[in-house]
């Protein structure tokens, strides 16, 4: 049964020097002995702080929390992590309830949901409202409710981090990794956790709007690859409207007043045709991504069933090995209890 010490705390930091001395003591304090701190490069000591606390600090060679958590995987050998902000929102009492689902094997990732019990003033009306419409839309584009796909509160296996490919720089990594999950059929749980609020003293590096904004188009550039239907489709669907709209203007004009446009309506005919083939293409391609998720599922179990049965013929084989090798020990030294008379 896997336990504390097959985990490693993950802590991207960027400029936490008044809460991360605190969120290190609490997780080694509960036996979490290895953590890692990666830092953004801060300018406010939280380095020094969180080494002096017993962390192994390393400092990524680019910028943003999305390149942080790609980078500290090199430097990650345990299979099991446990990630987290360094601002003291989240609490040490929840790692057992994050880690358990990845100890039984029901999950490989697990997301830890802050509506479940958020402090009050944890988070402004403002980031509530946008959570909640970016959680929508991640429903309605991706198919599957996590609850809060922007939580910072997560556990995942080393090995599942493996088959995601991630590329967001910043706040969008939380976002990215919610889709690479459902993407790759990676088994993915949501649990109930405190969410606190920040220390007086400390300062958040979460711009609204502008992460916001940068959540959203990581969401439908992401449908591309695991909704293409909805991405082609969406847009397909505006295109065909613009014409009918444009459409219905001309002919109206010409009903009415006996007034012609032309290349309005070239126009519209075009935008129709555009938006119609990008609603047969993205058909298509939502056809394309379903045969190769279902061949991929194949190919694992394939995989899985072939190692299954080359472990379990390992067993003999590694037993007439070792038979043969007491064999020609035992040999050799009657041979040279011989020689010794």
């Amino acid at each position: 049964m896997p336990d504390r010490s097959d985990v490693c705390i993950l802590i991207p930091t960027l400029n936490e020097a008044e809460t991360i001395g605190t969120v290190i003591d609490d997780f080694t304090e509960q036996g979490f002995e290895n953590v890692l701190v990666m830092d953004g490069d801060s300018t406010d000591g939280t380095r020094e702080i969180a080494a002096d606390h017993g962390a192994r600090v390393e400092v990524q060679s680019g910028s943003g929390k999305g390149q942080a958590v790609r980078e500290s995987l090199r430097y990650i050998d345990e299979p099991y992590v446990l990630m987290l902000d360094g601002d003291d929102t989240y609490r040490v009492e929840d790692a057992d309830a994050m880690l358990e689902p990845l100890f039984s094997g029901r999950a490989e990732h697990v997301i830890g949901d802050r509506f479940a019990d958020m402090e009050t003033g944890a988070m402004s009306r403002l980031n509530q409202v946008g959570n909640r419409l970016i959680n929508g839309a991640f429903r309605w584009i991706h198919g599957r409710n996590l609850q809060d796909i922007l939580s910072g509160y997560r556990a995942f296996t080393r090995s599942s981090m493996d088959r995601l490919s991630l590329n967001a720089s910043g706040f969008g990594i939380e976002t990215e990794l919610a889709v690479e999950c459902v993407k790759h059929g990676v088994k993915t749980e949501v649990v109930p956790i405190r969410y606190e609020a920040r220390p007086d003293a400390s300062e958040t590096n979460l711009r609204p709007f502008r992460d916001g904004g940068v959540i959203i188009l990581t969401l439908y550039q992401m449908a591309k690859t695991n909704n293409p239907l909805f991405y082609f489709g969406s847009v397909g669907v505006l295109s065909s409207l613009a014409g009918v709209a444009l459409g219905a203007y001309v002919a109206i004009e010409w009903l009415t007043t006996r007034t012609s446009h032309e290349v309005i309506a070239v126009v519209a005919a075009l935008a129709i045709i555009f938006g119609v083939q990008l609603l047969i293409f993205g058909v298509l391609s939502d056809m394309i991504v379903a045969l190769n998720r279902e061949q991929t599922r194949r190919l694992e179990e394939l995989a899985e069933s072939l190692s299954d049965r080359r472990r379990a013929e390992s067993t003999p084989q590694e037993a007439a090995d070792l038979r043969e090798r007491d064999g020609a020990e035992e040999l050799t030294a009657s041979r040279d209890a011989g020689d010794g008379n």
